[in-house]
């Protein structure tokens, strides 16, 4: 009997997907059998390690370097997508970037930049792959708790993932007739290089650990296999859900 999670014929693109929580997905969507293309923008050392490792774990793993805010970096990632190798195209969009400051800080210059990546990039790949997809093609966006919540110093991020929120579950009407499945998993607080770039980084992991009914942060594997799942047969009857997993964080006050 096939397995509902197995991912064995599928090929998936994970944007963003050689660091932090991207780089966790990557490992486990290929760990579960799909042939996996890892974005990346800048950082060749993480990407080469990340090779290395799914090497020595016989993966089936590449990475394409490509600055998905440009014409040629959407015109590299759909090459690379776009094979004939009779798999199951799909992909998950983890690529992100903001600035961590104050609103009146902010410049119009910050928020071009935050939702050319965030939100134009996801709707110009998603554009770009559509014609290679088939019924039980998955697309997952991940999100954050700032698409929901005010959090400090999160204005223009969380603005642009709840517009990727939003634009997840418009497609997700539009491309559920074709069997196109398009769902948001949004991670609670996972301890990632990324937050060092918030200037209050302990306080504000240990507020998440002290509200967290799990007594504890999720972590990036734990968001990696439901990435899993919703990219598998086993979530084929979820369309257009927004996925959260963050230790109980958003059922208390």
């Amino acid at each position: 009997m096939k397995d509902p999670f197995g991912l064995s014929d599928r090929r998936i693109l994970v944007t963003g997907g050689t660091r932090g929580i991207g780089r966790a997905i990557s490992l486990r969507l290929a760990a579960a059998g799909a042939s996996v293309i890892a974005n990346y923008a800048k950082n060749d050392v993480a990407a080469e390690a990340l090779v290395a490792e799914a090497d020595a774990r016989e993966l089936d793993l590449r990475i394409c370097r490509a600055d998905l805010t440009t014409r040629k970096g959407l015109d590299a990632v759909h090459e690379q997508a776009n094979v004939s190798d009779r798999k199951t195209l799909g992909m998950v969009h983890c690529a992100a970037t903001g600035i961590h400051r104050p609103f009146e800080e902010l410049t119009t210059r910050h928020y071009e930049w935050t939702f050319s990546l965030n939100l134009r990039a996801f709707a110009e790949v998603v554009k770009l792959l559509l014609p290679g997809m088939v019924a039980g093609s998955p697309i997952l966006a991940v999100s954050s708790e700032g698409a929901v919540r005010a959090v400090p110093n999160y204005s223009f991020v969380g603005a642009s993932k709840a517009a990727l929120e939003a634009l997840a579950r418009h497609l997700a009407s539009e491309l559920a007739p074709r069997g196109i499945r398009v769902n948001v998993l949004s991670p609670g607080t996972v301890l990632t290089e990324a937050w060092d770039a918030f200037p209050d980084k302990d306080r504000r992991l240990d507020e998440a650990r002290s509200r967290t009914p799990l007594g504890r942060l999720v972590t990036a594997e734990e968001v990696a296999h439901t990435a899993q799942f919703l990219c598998s047969g086993a979530a084929s009857g979820i369309v257009g859900q927004t996925v959260v997993i963050d230790g109980g964080a958003r059922i208390v006050q």
